[in-house]
């Protein structure tokens, strides 16, 4: 069975936007409104969901990273050859144009907007799921559940000399080599799913980033895992962190931040990806600085700057450990058909990790990215709504692997 996200109620999560009217006809909604680029910016209302526990006097001690490898093991060498974002002068060269999605290959034309994205998708009917391709996107849709999947080993492709892949078995490895000669593997299955994710040096030692096989036997209910929301013990405002007004060491301190519950075993990825109870036991970072136009994933480059704390952060985050995933989430509000939200969705949170690997030298396998659409809505409105179009960035490794505060 496909794997489907979960709700953070015993309700499915694509059903439970706040009091919706009747749907009208998809070609009378437009998807993701544009914000009010007038409005004010204010802060959000407490996102729902987790319970609050009284917070204590003190933050909970963080917990250290692992000891880094040896340093020449870390790729430092931005795709452009030029370091770090933050190493160049700000206005030394002029801004470049807006970034676009993944980059094409022969087989893939780059799209420019959504009614690009809708005249690329086929549609088929397979063991009662309805299955909608788009590009190197999959939509699978179970009842009343959709998710999303793409193939991430795209985002490795730019910047990279040489690309081959190798056909094992039921498996298929993607190997994309770069300049230095580090090379990133990504083996996935028949069905296009990631299974291994690994970080090879020039001498040949590897790396595991992400080991995405199931953790025990498979479940009916595909990748969900049931477990209660966390209880938090930290003050609200540092467990989810407005990047608008957020110093860049409160951001750090966010991302380095262990989970705030307790964790019972490594999970897999797809169950971090589609457990939202599961995510939320780790601190968050709102990309409120960042916003799009209708029905486009595009960044413009007046806001590619905003990006910077965020970059710097995760980047002093991977020199500590090497190991580190970042997962880049991407959401839209209740505006437009669900298929619309999802891929806009996934492919705002692809665009914003590749700015931050071109323009800031973030490692891009340190990365992953999944659109959510609009299953979870920061302001429970059916209607446009600008804190409902963001992008979150939390990281997610504990999760892998399992490490979380006692009990």
């Amino acid at each position: 069975p496909a794997p489907a996200p979960a709700p953070r109620t015993p309700a499915p999560p694509s059903t439970a936007r706040p009091t919706p009217g009747p749907a009208p006809a998809p070609a009378a909604r437009q998807p993701d409104r544009q914000p009010d680029r007038s409005a004010p910016r204010t802060a959000p209302p407490p996102a729902a969901g987790p319970a609050l526990a009284p917070a204590p006097d003190r933050r909970p001690q963080q917990a250290q990273p692992p000891a880094a490898p040896d340093d020449r093991f870390r790729d430092r060498r931005g795709p452009r050859d030029a370091g770090p974002r933050d190493a160049r002068p700000r206005d030394a060269s002029p801004r470049p144009g807006p970034v676009p999605g993944p980059a094409p290959s022969a087989a893939q034309p780059q799209l420019r907007s959504i009614e690009d994205a809708r005249r690329e998708r086929r549609e088929e009917t397979r063991d009662g799921r309805t299955v909608i391709r788009e590009g190197n996107r999959t939509f699978i849709r179970e009842g009343d559940r959709t998710i999303v999947r793409r193939t991430e080993s795209e985002r490795f492709r730019r910047g990279a000399r040489d690309v081959r892949t190798e056909r094992r078995g039921d498996q298929t490895l993607t190997i994309a080599v770069r300049p230095n000669g580090i090379q990133i593997v990504t083996v996935t299955d028949t069905d296009g799913r990631l299974v291994r994710r690994t970080r090879r040096d020039a001498r040949g030692r590897e790396l595991v980033l992400i080991d995405n096989r199931a953790r025990g036997p498979r479940r009916a209910d595909g990748y969900y895992v049931r477990m209660p929301p966390p209880v938090i013990r930290i003050p609200r405002n540092r467990y989810i962190v407005e990047a608008e007004r957020a110093d860049p060491y409160l951001i750090y301190e966010t991302l380095i931040a262990p989970p705030v519950d307790y964790l019972e075993r490594p999970y897999s990825l797809d169950e971090v990806l589609y457990s939202p109870e599961l995510r939320d036991r780790m601190p968050r970072v709102d990309l409120d600085t960042i916003t799009f136009e209708t029905g486009s994933w595009e960044v413009t480059p007046d806001q590619v700057d905003r990006l910077a704390p965020i970059a710097e952060a995760i980047n002093r985050a991977i020199a500590a450990n090497p190991a580190e995933v970042f997962l880049i989430e991407g959401h839209t509000d209740a505006v437009g058909p669900d298929i619309d939200n999802l891929s806009l969705s996934d492919r705002r949170a692809e665009s914003v990790a590749i700015l931050l690997t071109e323009e800031f030298g973030v490692p891009p396998e340190n990365l992953t990215t999944q659109g959510y659409g609009e299953q979870y809505l920061k302001v429970p409105t059916d209607g446009p709504e600008r804190l409902n179009r963001r992008v979150t960035v939390r990281r997610i490794t504990p999760l892998l692997a399992g490490e979380g505060p006692p009990r």
